[in-house]
């Protein structure tokens, strides 16, 4: 089973692709799709779904995931980062995937066994469990594979394999 975890953003878009073999996380693809905060809102967004749909058609997930929103005390920020999750989600149902959702806490847990865990503790996890060589850059390309790694943890595989 691939998953496709995403950390949506407008001027950085994190994904990862991480394959469940076996018991063990293999990564199959990752990095960040990038926006200039020069161009137009509605192009920023076609190209974050254009090149999300391409990395889809090529690596074929099984699963998406995508981190819940909450609520931020920032709305400057928070209604673009809605903005770059609604492409996500249209991209995810053009492109018929399962989705998963999971709040930082739900994804911080699985990922490193503590909920409330630091920047630093996921991504040094992220490394570690994908035996990566260095740690992911940027950090959004770090959140898409932890949330990926968390994906592949919450989709039950007797429920998959059965298709419900």
């Amino acid at each position: 089973m691939i998953a496709l975890g995403i950390d949506p953003g407008t001027a950085i878009c994190g994904y990862g692709f991480v394959e469940m073999v076996g018991s063990r996380l293999v990564p199959r693809a990752y990095g960040s799709i990038f926006t200039s905060p020069k161009m137009r809102m509605e192009d920023r967004l076609a190209k974050i779904y254009d090149a999300l749909d391409t990395l889809i058609k090529e690596h074929r997930p099984d699963v998406m995931g995508v981190e819940k929103l909450f609520f931020n005390r920032n709305v400057t920020t928070a209604i673009p980062v809605g903005q770059a999750r609604g492409i996500v989600l249209l991209c995810a149902a053009k492109n018929s995937l399962r989705l998963v959702e999971r709040t930082p806490i739900q994804i911080k847990q699985d990922v490193t066994g503590y909920g409330k865990a630091t920047k630093a503790q996921v991504i040094y996890m992220v490394t570690k469990l994908l035996h990566l060589a260095e740690p992911p850059k940027p950090d959004d390309t770090a959140d898409a594979l932890a949330i990926a790694i968390c994906t592949t943890h919450c989709v039950d595989s007797i429920a998959w394999r059965n298709g419900l």
